[in-house]
Formats: structure tokens, sequence, C-alpha cells
């Protein structure tokens, strides 16, 4: 397989089932439903957020609109980057990290751009979840859809000592955002990067 045949296998790999798992999760649970993956460590709990990985998100209309044009561009500078290392014959696994990081990106713009238009309105009414397509038209416009994410670990629990400035004895959890495949897409092409970078760049110049 060649080096431009592995990043599209990548990025539609991860595209698909990072979909897959968005639509069905969308489409069966309501907001703030859980399903039990391994026992209160691991679940599947569905949230919703309008802006960036691990429900980080930029406040408004506004800054809505400004993170999706932003992300489309991003998308398309990482596209014509990939186009040209692939060209300049880089390492496989350097076209393989930004593949990781391109799908990821995209994923979430599949969400913002997409999601209002195709599905009705998520609730907390665990008897109506999603409807895809629903006959009034969805529960937003084009650009303005929110992103799926449901993989929540509860690793560790606790309250911060009292000494902590700022935390002192609220409550500690390890790992609390919940995020998505596309949000562990880009984190691993960027550990990688990081991890490998003299592998990726010392013999060539990219």
């Amino acid at each position: 397989m060649t080096k431009g045949r592995w990043a599209l296998f990548v990025i539609f790999f991860v595209l698909i089932i990072d979909q897959i798992v968005k639509i069905y999760i969308k489409t069966t649970l309501p907001l703030g439903g859980s399903i039990p993956v391994l026992g209160d460590w691991f679940t599947l709990h569905f949230v919703e957020n309008n802006g960036m990985a691990f429900g980080l998100e930029l406040e408004g209309k506004a800054g809505k609109l400004f993170l999706t044009l932003f992300r489309l561009i991003a998308v398309a500078g990482i596209g014509y980057y990939i186009y040209k290392v692939i060209k300049n014959n880089a390492p496989l696994g350097f076209i393989i990290s930004l593949s990781l990081v391109l799908a990821g990106a995209f994923g979430n713009i599949i969400d913002s751009a997409f999601y209002g238009v195709l599905f009705s309105e998520s609730g907390y009414n665990i008897a109506n979840p999603a409807v895809f397509m629903p006959e009034g038209g969805g529960y937003s416009s084009f650009l303005f859809g929110k992103v799926v994410d449901m993989f929540h670990f509860n690793l560790l629990e606790g309250v911060y000592p009292e000494w902590v400035p700022w935390l002192g004895g609220q409550d500690f959890m390890f790992f609390r955002p919940v995020f998505n495949i596309a949000d562990s897409s880009i984190t691993c092409g960027v550990i990688l990067l990081i991890l490998f970078q003299k592998k990726f760049f010392y013999s060539k110049k990219i």
C-alpha cells in the first residue's frame, strides 16, 4: 500500500467509526444517559458541546461560527501539508500521525456542520431520543450543530485537600471531560508527533 493510500485509509477509517458511534449514541440515548461498559470506571455517557475537544467551547453564535470556520481552514491546511509530505517521501509514521489529526478535526466538523440539519434536538427524556431527518427539520442551521461526546472514564474520584489553592474541598475526578473518537484521534496524532519527532525529522527535511 502506498503512503497516500495509507493516509486515506487512516482518515476514512477514523471518520467512519467516529460517525457510527456518534449516530448510535445520539439516536439511542437521551442527554445525560449512560451505558456502563466497565462498571462506573468506563461508561458511554451522552453529552453535547458547541466547541472544541473534551467539552471546551467558545461562547455564543459568533464563537461557534469562528471555531467551525477555523477548523475548516485548519483541515484544508493539514490536508495540503499531507499531500506535500507524501510527495517528498516523508516517513510513513509522520504521515499517519498527521492523518489522525486531520481525521479527528474533520470528524468534529461533520457534527458542527451537519448534525443541526440532520437530527432533531436531543433532550433529557429517555423515551424520545433524537431522530435522524425529522419531518419538521433539524434543531439548528448549517454550521451550528453540536458535537456529540460519549467516552467517560472515572478512574479516580475524591476531594481536593483544603490546603489546595482555589480547589480545596471541591470534588476531584480523573478523567472528568467526556470525549469522542475524533478527539482521541487528534490526541493520538499529536502524541505520536511529539514522541517520534526526532525519527520523523532527523534524516529528511519535511
